[in-house]
């Protein structure tokens, strides 16, 4: 086609999903989609392969896209869909990653016409189950919050003016209201996409705008199936640890072998730990998603979107009964530690096939912290995703207390938390110094933030990882720090573990710590002016 038109249209697509995502989180009434931006967002073809995605919110949430997508149109195939009809879809064993993320898939006709799908996921403060926001003890999937399987809907007669959809799952959760606001800013994002993919319809025609959307989705292979060919062919292997599963102090294992072959990559993980028994499983889908979104950001450019066309050249595979594609029911809530275990330990192996490109592990992981009360019939419930320091590199020292790279969500401002709950406050924000690895560049730092309880029966859950193996270091460079919870009552410290549930009590401070990143390469090396400036930042003691 038209190379104008070709380039017009697909940067008319990646804005669309851009503006859908700014839509959704200006729109959302959470503080962790409004303010965290724990969501995303995209656009697929009519066939539901994805062919643009917002790549400023979530990489763990847009690699899925397409596999829910199948599960849905599987069920109520497309020919059924009439306008008005969405996709709604929670289940973990059914391409979604845990249950708090809902995905909702609205079509785009034209003139009767399929063109595509609208589609935007987002993660929820509450979904039901069996505590506040975070089960940390549940023993399989059903106690983690209310299942939405595959399922197909229509927005007027079973979702507005308080329609039955609308009502049975407001009556399943805790705090209906921001709930429900934040599937309807699903909805508002959606339409957007919408809205826009007609536009381009009605400018350029529906069979150039599904052949630009093909060339998208080839455009992408053929650069990833290049950077492919820049790695010697060979097998590589890496491997890294969850610290434990919550219930004993045994580490869980992420083993990887990475297979190059000409253009064409083969990542599997057999001599991965089996599934256990407490939440941290991830399901195939977002162990899929994990690595995808490795082998993006190492192979590739800020150039390339990330679309359907990424998978093509990448084969995945993770034995069944294992913690990277667990049999239901196990649980999932917290998969995103074996998630970042698992993109780590692609992160190594292929570090090792191109050391020019390597990059030291970050703190990389997702710190769940929830904080809940009830209070007058009435709960609330606050959900953080904490920093932590991103691994140094050939290239420079990593990042500063930033969300690891499969999440990408922003800090929560102390302002808006202040705004928005009356039983706790924070008290102190701050990097940590000396927190991230040395070496010739340093390893980002983490943070501290310290919570004031202001009420009694505040419950607070928690799940997290590196608070007993620290990121390590690459090509000579340190390991960074490690991360940990205390709760000071009185003169007491209670050490809190990363998967952990506990009461809390007017007067306690909970004091939170995120780690560092790995150093890369010999500390000796690192040069007298960047020493300089640690020091004058106060980002090392000494």
């Amino acid at each position: 086609m038209n190379p104008v038109d070709q380039a017009i249209i697909s940067q008319a697509l990646l804005s669309t999903a851009r503006e859908m995502g700014v839509k959704l989180y200006r729109s959302a009434y959470s503080s962790v989609v409004r303010d965290g931006k724990d969501a995303s967002t995209g656009i697929l073809d009519a066939t539901g392969q994805a062919v643009a995605q917002s790549d400023e919110l979530i990489p763990m949430l847009v690699g899925s896209l397409s596999l829910t997508f199948k599960a849905c149109a599987a069920r109520y195939p497309v020919e059924t869909l009439r306008p008005g009809d969405f996709y709604i879809c929670n289940h973990p064993y059914h391409g979604a990653h845990h249950l708090q993320d809902i995905l909702i898939f609205v079509p785009i006709f034209v003139d009767g016409a399929l063109i595509g799908f609208s589609a935007a996921v987002a993660h929820h403060l509450d979904v039901g189950g069996g505590a506040p926001g975070m089960n940390t003890s549940a023993t399989d999937y059903f106690q983690e919050g209310l299942i939405i399987p595959p399922s197909k809907y229509n927005l007027q007669s079973d979702w507005l003016d308080d329609g039955p959809l609308q009502r049975f799952l407001a009556a399943n959760f805790r705090v209906p209201d921001m709930t429900i606001g934040d599937i309807d800013s699903q909805f508002a994002a959606c339409a957007v996409g919408v809205d826009r993919v007609k536009e381009l319809v009605a400018k350029f025609g529906a069979a150039t705008v599904k052949e630009a959307m093909a060339e998208m989705i080839a455009y992408v292979e053929r650069r990833v199936r290049a950077a492919v060919r820049a790695i010697p062919d060979g097998t590589y292997h890496g491997e890294d640890f969850v610290d434990d599963d919550g219930l004993s102090d045994e580490p869980l294992r992420i083993k990887v072998a990475v297979t190059v072959a000409g253009d064409q990559l083969a990542i599997d993980f057999s001599g991965t730990c089996p599934q256990v028994k407490s939440n941290l499983n991830s399901p195939l889908a977002s162990t899929v998603s994990a690595t995808l979104a490795c082998i993006k950001s190492v192979l590739t450019g800020d150039d390339v979107p990330f679309n359907e066309g990424a998978t093509r050249a990448v084969t995945i595979s993770a034995p069944k009964g294992s913690l990277l594609n667990p049999n239901p029911p196990a649980p999932v809530r917290a998969r995103m530690e074996a998630a970042f275990r698992s993109y780590d330990a692609v992160l190594k192996a292929i570090g090792s096939a191109m050391p020019e490109r390597a990059v030291a592990p970050g703190y990389d992981c997702t710190t769940g912290f929830c904080l809940s009360h009830l209070k007058d019939g009435r709960f609330r419930v606050f959900i953080e995703l904490r920093d932590g320091g991103y691994g140094g590199s050939a290239k420079g020292d990593g990042c500063d207390a930033v969300a690891g790279p499969l999440s990408n969500c922003t800090n929560t401002p102390v302002e808006q938390i202040d705004a928005d709950y009356d039983f706790f406050r924070i008290e102190s924000y701050s990097l940590r110094p000396d927190s991230g690895g040395r070496g010739r560049f340093r390893g980002g730092m983490g943070s501290t933030r310290s919570y004031r309880i202001l009420e009694d029966g505040v419950r607070l859950s928690i799940y997290a990882d590196r608070f007993r193996f620290p990121a390590a270091g690459f090509a000579g460079g340190g390991p960074g720090a490690t991360g940990g919870c205390f709760v000071h009552r009185g003169n007491d410290v209670i050490t809190v573990k990363t998967k952990d549930d506990m009461p809390l009590q007017r007067g306690d401070l909970v004091v939170l710590s995120s780690g560092g990143g790995g150093g890369y390469g010999d500390p000796a090396m690192r040069t007298a002016e960047a020493i300089a400036i640690d020091r004058e930042q106060g980002y090392v003691a000494a």
